[in-house]
């Protein structure tokens, strides 16, 4: 629990101060494949998607603008606030909540959600709130869901601790097939940024 005010804390701050370099890139373009389809992959049949630490909102406005049915937490509210006025000038409707990512199911935001998109939240965390988001993940996952998430590997951007290709496969190693991954650079232009495609076990868990 100490962790999780820890880093409560510091992005309540930073939003404060104004200090978010993770805000304003470019959709990732493991993302827009997904959604868009590619030449040799068709688009992902839009339904419910969850995107996890929103922020202000930039991938998951994307996303309804593609016809999906989104949710968006963060457990800052100042970016929240942001993020729905974003909404509303883009006039397309997405359900911003306040909640944690390691308590999803405690949320009161529904299950079965068949995508779900983490930009850099997953590498900012412990080693104990890795294991409950791996959990509440799955909690809220439909069968069958993609889970795509981009992160830096450890040493990539100092005060982010990051997260390995081998810590990542095998946090999910149960119930979920990863698909595949690669180079992103969703997160930071400068810094080595990895994305991850997982799809969940269409069996119960």
């Amino acid at each position: 629990m100490a962790a999780v005010a820890s880093r409560h804390a510091r992005f309540r701050l930073f939003y404060r101060v104004g200090f978010t370099p993770w805000e304003g890139h470019p959709i990732g373009q493991s993302l827009r494949d997904l959604v868009e389809g590619t030449d040799v992959t068709p688009a992902l049949t839009p339904g419910t998607a969850l995107d996890l630490g929103c922020g202000t909102g930039d991938c998951a406005i994307y996303l309804a603008q593609h016809g999906w049915k989104v949710t968006g937490v963060d457990y800052v509210e100042k970016p929240l606030e942001k993020a729905r006025c974003k909404a509303d000038a883009a006039e397309v409707s997405v359900d911003f909540v306040r909640a944690d990512v390691t308590q999803l199911s405690r949320a009161g935001i529904g299950t079965d959600f068949e995508l779900i998109v983490d930009n850099g939240c997953l590498h900012n965390m412990s080693g104990g709130d890795r294991e409950a988001y791996v959990r509440e993940v799955g909690a809220v996952a439909a069968p069958g869901a993609r889970l795509v998430i981009v992160a830096f590997p450890p040493g990539g951007r100092f005060g982010v601790p990051g997260i390995s290709h081998a810590e990542t496969s095998r946090r999910f190693a149960s119930g979920w097939t990863l698909l595949s991954a690669g180079d992103e650079r969703a997160l930071d232009d400068k810094t080595p940024t990895r994305y991850y495609l997982f799809q969940r076990g269409t069996g119960s868990l």
